[in-house]
Parts: C-alpha cells; sequence; structure tokens
C-alpha cells in the first residue's frame, strides 16, 4: 500500500495522514456521465475507502467521445452506467469499495442512498437534482460539489454547509426547463469535461483529507483560451435553504412521475408502484413487437419509432418524444401502467 501511494503521500497538501483519512471516506458519485466517470477513476485512484455510483441511464455510442470509463463493448451491450463504471473502477484499486447503483434520484430515495456519505460530487445532468442534492446536503452538513459544462465551456465550485453559500444562495429556482443549453443541443468536448473533472475532485481531496475549504469559482473555456477563478458567492441572507431552512425540493410536492428530459427528445416515466419485472418474460411478450434487448439491470425495445429504455424497477426513458400524453399512450401499450 505504502508503494501504491507513495507519490501521493510526498505532495505536501495530502501526507501520510491524508492518505489515513481517505482510507476513511465514503464519497458518492450522483451521475455517471462524463463528469461523474473522471471524478469517480480520480478518487479510486487516490484510495478513497469507498465510492458509490447512481446513474439513472445505460451507455449508448454517443456518450465514447467523453465518457471515459466507457467502452464500444458498454455501449453494444447497453449496460447501466453505473454497472459498468463499477465494473470497470473495480479493476483499478482493490483498496477500494465501488458499488453502482442503477437509480435515479429523488426525495423518496436520496436519505437511503447518500445518508452515509461524507462528500458528494455532482455529476448530474439537471437542476430540479442538483436543487434536491443541495437541500440534503445542508440539511445533513455534507459536503458537496458542483461541476457543469456544455461546448468548451465549464464551471466547478464546492458548496460547504455553514462555511460557505449554498446553490440556492446562487440560484433562487432551477432555471426554467429549455432555457440552458444542454450537451445535446449544444455539443461537448472531452477537454473540458477533464478541466472541470479536475477542479472538482482536487476540491474533493481538499475537503476529505482536511487540508481546506475551497472557496473559488472555477471557470474556463478550453476553445477561447480563458481561465477564471473568482470568489465564491456571499450568503444570500434571505435565502431559503441554508439561511431559513426550509428544504423545498426534500418535500417533493412537485414531483411528477412523467419528465420531459430537454434536448433528447425523450420523457421517463416512473411507475405508480415499486415492482420487480421479468425481463425474460417481458421479452417473450414483446419480441414480435420489435427488437427487444435486455440484460441483468434493464432491457431496450425498438419499436414503431420509439426506444423504450425499461429498468427492473419499471422507470422507463422512451426516446421519440417529448409529448407526455404521447410517451404515457406508449408506456401503457407496450409496459402496462
Amino acid at each position: 500500500m505504502a508503494e501504491k501511494y507513495s507519490r501521493q503521500v510526498l505532495f505536501n497538501g495530502i501526507g501520510k495522514r491524508g492518505q489515513e483519512l481517505l482510507r476513511t471516506r465514503r464519497i458518492v458519485v450522483l451521475g455517471c456521465g462524463a463528469l461523474g466517470t473522471v471524478n469517480a477513476e480520480v478518487l479510486v485512484r487516490a484510495g478513497v475507502g469507498s465510492l458509490l455510483l447512481v446513474d439513472r441511464d445505460f451507455v449508448e455510442e454517443s456518450n465514447l467521445q467523453r465518457q471515459s470509463l466507457f467502452s464500444e463493448e458498454h455501449a453494444r451491450r447497453g449496460l447501466p452506467k453505473a454497472i459498468a463504471a463499477q465494473q470497470v473502477l473495480s479493476t483499478l484499486n482493490s483498496d477500494v469499495k465501488v458499488e453502482g447503483i442503477v437509480e435515479d434520484i429523488s426525495f423518496e430515495n436520496i436519505e437511503q442512498i447518500c445518508g452515509a456519505a461524507d462528500l458528494f460530487i455532482d455529476g448530474t445532468d439537471n437542476f430540479e437534482t442538483r436543487f434536491l442534492l443541495n437541500d440534503f446536503a445542508v440539511k445533513t452538513a455534507i459536503p458537496w460539489i458542483y461541476g457543469a459544462c456544455v461546448g468548451s465551456y465549464g464551471i466547478a465550485f464546492a458548496i460547504r454547509p455553514a462555511v460557505t453559500a449554498c446553490l440556492r444562495c446562487w440560484l433562487e429556482d432551477p432555471p426554467a426547463r429549455g432555457s440552458l443549453a444542454t450537451c445535446d443541443t449544444a455539443g461537448v468536448i472531452a477537454p473540458v469535461v477533464h478541466a472541470v473533472a479536475a477542479f472538482q475532485s482536487a476540491a474533493a481531496l481538499k475537503l476529505l483529507c482536511q487540508s481546506e475549504c475551497p472557496t473559488n469559482v472555477f471557470q474556463i473555456d478550453v476553445w477561447k483560451d480563458s481561465v477564471r477563478m473568482t470568489p465564491g458567492q456571499p450568503y444570500r441572507p434571505d435565502c431559503l435553504c441554508c439561511v431559513q431552512r426550509t428544504f423545498e425540493f426534500l418535500e417533493g410536492k412537485e414531483k411528477d412521475r412523467f419528465v420531459r428530459l430537454c434536448g433528447r427528445n425523450a420523457v421517463q416515466i416512473y411507475p405508480r408502484r415499486q415492482q420487480t419485472l421479468d425481463f425474460k418474460e417481458l421479452s417473450r411478450r414483446l419480441e414480435k413487437s420489435g427488437k427487444v434487448l435486455y440484460n441483468d439491470f434493464m432491457m431496450k425495445i425498438d419499436v414503431n419509432g420509439y426506444e423504450i429504455a425499461l429498468f427492473c424497477n419499471g422507470r422507463s426513458i422512451i426516446r421519440g418524444t417529448e409529448d407526455i400524453a404521447e410517451a404515457r399512450a406508449v408506456y401503457s401499450r407496450y409496459i402496462g401502467n
């Protein structure tokens, strides 16, 4: 073990004490896309105690250009990202316990999944989940590292409850759906992903090793050769979350069973009741309707111009429409109510 981390221990910011602290830490990476996979690899190689990977989606060929843990084989098999990432990361460092969960974080399950964490890494792709995470982090006093990138631009900063401003000090409410560019509408290049993830993982190591609390905001545009480091946002004195301690997103009052995935021409559907699907039996029923592919974690059905990604608990992503009524009809027609 001493040889494995020798260069890291020689670094004054971590040292022997910091390395021992890392071995005791539990990190949750929310989202196993571009930022999530790069952060996860850095932290596994750094020797954290355990890493929990949470993602609702599956590997596609279009991911491979920037999501560095995945291969063409993962895309061909349609593996859930959390499972594919777990498989790869588990081969990199046997000291680290790595677990992948195929799940969509919600107000209903965030405490069960994230309650034991020492730190959260943001690899999500939507503000609703980030605001939910922010509520939970402030309520539990668990720090988290925000990160986002689109095109060639990226931004990252650390949020440490009671020390720094929270996300709602920056943005009172999530931006309206469709109001911001996304990777699916504006594209994204891999260099900015690695730059933003580098800041995120460095900030995580500082917090995990109790070295310091990063307070600056990192912004970069790798195409325009622009890098900015600015002081963090001050507390907003009327912040609903960290000042008034009102956790609206944890209450789940606005949760919908049907969610448009902006920029992806897709709708996500949550089942009315949690269930465990029998993919083998379901495939027999659906094989005459369209092309069916399944593994232990999910099923993909290509039928009548739609692609249905179906997970074990009945949650589904229906690609080929942004119309909720149409997606509901497709789900009901092929999966059931």
